[in-house]
């Protein structure tokens, strides 16, 4: 399939080109040469109605990229969206409504409905972590532990679930990790580095130091040129030493194994920012499956 393929709607030149390239590349792999099950076995011309049935609980999230996916490959079907990204779900509750060719409803199902139960899965337990920071003012960050290929889509499911974006990729900020420590040297060294590197290329983009323990915290700190610290494996108690340390004098994060469980011990201790890798790599998907108009008619009976 080419861009010169007729569209519906602008539902999907709405979206950023790598998500526009991630959908015509799943596209590709899913469908191929074409859907032969549905040209086999689906009437020509046939005409039907089906609808997006949620089978679980969570928060919905990617309903504007299943909208797209159909846009793209299945132009021809009307999608009437019937909820919103960033609602909370229940089984029952159908999220959206497609009628149009019969075959291009199926060939577009499943990929709409594996980027959509993705991103609700993701949004779900973001918004999980969220609602455990509730009154202590840290906010929670992603990683770029996320599945190759589907980054935009993962990181705009934790914004959706109420999460913040960390750095998009290695192009953006500058992390300076453990290992970047000990291949400069010290902190210190790492810290210089960056700053040379920034003015030599003439770029302004946030430094933030990766910190292994209280003495580290200190060096980073007491060097100066980082925008914020990041507190890597931590105790609740070692977070709170170092930020009673700072007193609020340059923002901090914590990360290490992080779970929705024990976010609000570190939340507690004082941090600005948790940050977990958790809530792109270990999500379970939300149950959603597209459901004929007469199989969701018999199930509200």
């Amino acid at each position: 399939m080419t861009d010169s393929r007729p569209l519906d709607t602008g539902a999907f030149w709405s979206l950023p080109e790598p998500m526009r390239e991630a959908i015509k590349s799943a596209w590709q792999e899913d469908v191929g040469p074409g859907d032969i099950t549905s040209a086999a076995c689906v009437p020509s011309g046939a005409v039907e109605a089906a609808g997006f049935l949620v089978k679980g609980e969570g928060v919905l999230a990617g309903l504007v990229v299943a909208q797209a996916v159909f846009a793209f490959g299945a132009p021809e079907v009307e999608f009437k969206p019937l909820a919103q990204d960033g609602s909370r779900v229940h089984p029952g509750i159908v999220v959206a409504r497609v009628e149009g060719p019969a075959a291009q409803i199926l060939t577009a199902e499943r990929l709409a409905l594996n980027f959509m139960q993705r991103m609700s899965g993701v949004a779900t337990v973001t918004r999980r972590v969220v609602e455990a920071l509730e009154g202590t003012g840290t906010r929670v960050l992603d990683t770029r532990k996320t599945t190759p290929g589907l980054r935009y889509f993962e990181k705009q499911a934790v914004v959706i679930g109420g999460g913040v974006n960390h750095r998009f990729g290695l192009f953006d900020q500058i992390l300076i990790k453990d290992n970047h420590i000990d291949y400069a040297g010290t902190v210190e060294a790492a810290l210089e580095g960056a700053h040379r590197h920034l003015a030599e290329v003439g770029r302004a983009v946030p430094v933030v130091v990766e910190v292994r323990n209280f003495a580290e915290a200190q060096s980073a700190f007491a060097a100066g040129g980082a925008d914020r610290l990041l507190l890597d494996n931590f105790s609740p108690d070692e977070v709170r030493e170092v930020v009673d340390h700072l007193a609020g004098r340059i923002p901090t994060e914590a990360s290490g194994g992080l779970t929705p469980d024990t976010v609000r011990a570190y939340a507690d201790a004082g941090v600005d920012f948790v940050s977990l890798g958790w809530l792109t790599h270990s999500p379970q998907s939300l149950d959603i499956s597209l459901k004929s108009a007469a199989a969701l008619a018999a199930l509200q009976k």
